[in-house]
């Protein structure tokens, strides 16, 4: 009799110890923190992943870094595999020999929404991974030839794509629009992976309701200045992105167009409504000098919630969707 005493009290105990770490991975799930953010930037932008290059074995062990994430944070690929492959062609300079055609990819999560009709619609959070690699290429700002590390180029904004994932996953059962997670390769080179994500389309590009694309997402200013291009390419969208703002300490300078720039522009492009989120330039734009030190990672902590949560207004409502030309 006190032998199973005993071992039901064991069973219990060990129970109850499974529980806690059950509800404290939870728990972290359900926050973006500084040392997640900045252990995703040190990474992506160590030297032995030379400036994330497209194409070769650094660019595979890019994606699989992304693919292991995801699949950490219990997000699962939409088809059967996260990885969406396409050829892109390299820049040079205006002279140089053309380069060869290299294979790189797109890597895709799902988060699907739960309404019976809302969740055949899709917001499509975006930035891409890859960067310039060691220069020279005619995006580059230096003369210098050396690993150019993308800290908030775009580091910031596949770390930010990661972490926010991440906390959507934790919130799933209140989202009534589904939520694609999309890390594009190859967007140095003109935008490739984007082009190529809207030509060949997962989904019917008519069930993407928006698209925000993060690039450089890292240096949040002293006045908490947060820039979006896009804004009025929905119903509501500038107001909805300055009344988000003072609840967090930003100050946004919202946009109705000024579309023009990064990835989200390939959707624009096919009629759907975008944002496109970044914190500014500097100095040390499409240099060798990006690197992780330089992060403001207080400040994109508290981007990433503002990204967030505007992702909560649209996607876990019936926030009324349509596409609304504007300037570029």
């Amino acid at each position: 009799m006190k032998n199973n005493n005993r071992n039901s009290f064991m069973k219990i105990c060990v129970s109850y110890f499974l529980l806690c770490g059950l509800l404290n991975i939870c728990q972290a799930q359900e926050d973006i923190t500084t040392n997640e953010l900045k252990g995703h930037i040190t990474y992506l932008t160590s030297d032995k992943n030379s400036g994330r290059y497209p194409g070769g074995k650094i660019n595979n062990r890019i994606v699989r870094y992304i693919k292991k994430d995801f699949k950490k944070s219990g997000i699962p690929p939409f088809l059967k595999s996260y990885k969406q492959p396409f050829v892109a062609q390299l820049r040079v300079k205006k002279g140089e020999t053309p380069k060869k055609a290299v294979e790189t990819w797109n890597v895709i999560g799902f988060i699907e929404g739960n309404d019976p009709l809302l969740k055949n619609e899709y917001i499509v959070l975006g930035a891409h991974y890859d960067h310039l690699g060691m220069g020279g290429g005619p995006s580059s700002k230096s003369d210098k030839i050396g690993i150019h590390h993308g800290a908030d180029d775009n580091a910031s904004g596949t770390s930010a794509l990661l972490e926010i994932g991440e906390m959507l996953m934790a919130h799933k059962t209140e989202l009534k629009r589904s939520v694609l997670l999309v890390a594009f390769g190859a967007e140095e080179q003109g935008l490739l992976g984007s082009k190529y994500f809207v030509d060949n389309p997962v989904v019917p590009l008519s069930q993407i309701k928006l698209m925000i694309n993060m690039d450089m997402v890292g240096r949040l200013n002293d006045a908490k200045q947060v820039y979006m291009g896009g804004a009025g390419t929905f119903p509501g969208g500038v107001e909805l992105m300055k009344e988000l703002g003072p609840p967090l300490g930003l100050s946004p300078v919202v946009h109705a167009g000024s579309v023009g720039g990064s990835d989200h522009v390939s959707f624009y492009k096919k009629n759907i409504s975008v944002l496109g989120i970044h914190t500014g330039g500097h100095p040390q734009y499409h240099t060798p000098e990006d690197t992780v030190e330089l992060i403001n990672f207080e400040g994109q902590k508290q981007v990433c919630r503002y990204i967030f949560n505007a992702i909560m207004k649209v996607a876990s409502s019936s926030y009324d969707m349509k596409f609304i030309p504007q300037g570029e």
